[in-house]
């Protein structure tokens, strides 16, 4: 097989190297590895058929293309740095997972797991600013309030050496479950981040369904260029940070199309009371032209592999469990109408439904698994030393003077 290099298979297509990634991103081209590690190699024989056939219709110029050793979305699921996340998950802590995404040390797997703590004083003080917020103020909400406390807490937060950015990564991830409140009735766990988690969102006694969490958090640590993991690294690249980071991936994670859409999907499997409820909530949507959340998903045009993955999780945790019976009558309906296949959105509000967690569980989960991902990026943007600065195609009135 001849390969090729990024400059030499652009050339042959007679496109600009960020529409050859654009190409690569979209799954229209494969790109390998080179021997040294940095180089990206093509497939000369793959890139002359492409050649032969033409240019994808769909304008792949607009899209911007950034070269990360984080993440590979192959197939139906992500690959972090090679490794399977659907194999990690219910195997693997959340924490070693973290710290694999940041490192790339495979004894992140093997060493043994110490708890990530935050500061007393830091904790004391994340807290006390939680206090004067509303009482029902969804957890994602008052995440932003957290970091940036902890932020002006610690004098070494402009210090982006990969070892600071790792300790700052674990003080954020432990912060970010710390200053969330308990829920009345319940109460306080210590160990791991997903343990103290879970007393932040359900009265519910640890049970397996926090292995499920855990499984959950290691599923959602990163995707590769998702809107928000994009804003961290724009972020990184201007040398913001980490907890700049972090809480601009907090910023977008917000928006209904992105975290939000947990969110959408918890509030409607609240309204499945009952399995046969399933048609009519799907049916109502459709009526009204809403979209259903945790179905469909703009990169894999099948089945989402973490949601699978999570609901076997859960059946296995929780056999018979009216929320899991509930989710799988929506799944069932929408497959009856040939609607998109489920996501893991989905299946993350069916363990908030199953675990009796607060509302918004679920953004929270994926706020805090996601934090490890902003920061792997992160620190590939601080390595790299390069200001991302796209550029725009401008449609307005011709400048004058």
């Amino acid at each position: 097989m001849e390969e090729i290099d990024a400059a030499e298979a652009a050339r042959r297509l007679g496109v600009k190297p960020a529409t050859l990634y654009a190409y690569v991103s979209r799954g229209v081209l494969r790109r390998r590895p080179g021997s040294d590690g940095r180089r990206s190699m093509f497939d000369a024989a793959e890139v002359a058929l492409l050649a032969r056939r033409g240019r994808p219709r769909r304008a792949a110029e607009t899209e911007l293309v950034v070269e990360s050793a984080v993440t590979a979305l192959a197939g139906d699921r992500p690959h972090y740095r090679g490794r399977d996340v659907l194999a990690l998950a219910g195997v693997a802590r959340y924490e070693q997972v973290a710290t694999w995404l940041w490192t790339g040390d495979p004894e992140a797997f093997t060493e043994p797991v110490v708890p990530w703590q935050v500061a007393a004083e830091a904790a004391a003080a994340v807290r006390d600013a939680q206090r004067a917020l509303p009482g029902d103020l969804l957890p994602l909400d008052r995440m932003p309030v957290i970091v940036t406390v902890l932020a002006g807490l610690d004098p070494l937060r402009f210090h982006l050496d990969p070892p600071a950015v790792v300790a700052a990564g674990q003080t954020i991830a432990a912060g970010l479950v710390e200053g969330l409140p308990v829920p009345d009735g319940g109460s306080s766990l210590d160990g791991s981040v997903a343990r103290r988690l879970w007393s932040r969102l359900t009265t519910r006694p640890p049970d397996g369904l926090l292995d499920v969490l855990e499984a959950t958090m290691v599923l959602l640590a990163d995707h590769e260029l998702a809107a928000s993991t994009l804003a961290a690294r724009v972020a990184a690249s201007v040398r913001a940070d980490p907890y700049a980071v972090v809480l601009t991936g907090l910023g977008v994670l917000s928006g209904p199309l992105h975290g939000g859409a947990t969110l959408a999907a918890e509030r409607m499997l609240a309204q499945v009371r009952a399995p046969s409820d399933a048609a009519r909530v799907i049916g109502d949507r459709l009526r009204g032209g809403d979209r259903i959340p945790g179905l469909g998903h703009r990169v894999y045009t099948g089945a989402d592999g973490r949601g699978i993955r999570l609901m076997e999780l859960l059946r296995a945790a929780a056999p018979g469990h009216e929320r899991l019976a509930a989710a799988e009558a929506v799944v069932a309906e929408a497959g009856r109408r040939k609607l998109p296949a489920p996501n893991v959105d989905l299946a993350v509000a069916c363990l908030a439904g199953t675990a009796g967690m607060v509302p918004g569980a679920g953004p929270a989960i994926v706020a805090v698994a996601r934090a490890a991902g902003w920061l792997a990026h992160g620190m590939e943007e601080y390595a790299r030393g390069r200001m991302l600065r796209p550029r725009a195609v401008y449609t307005g009135p011709r400048p004058r003077g």
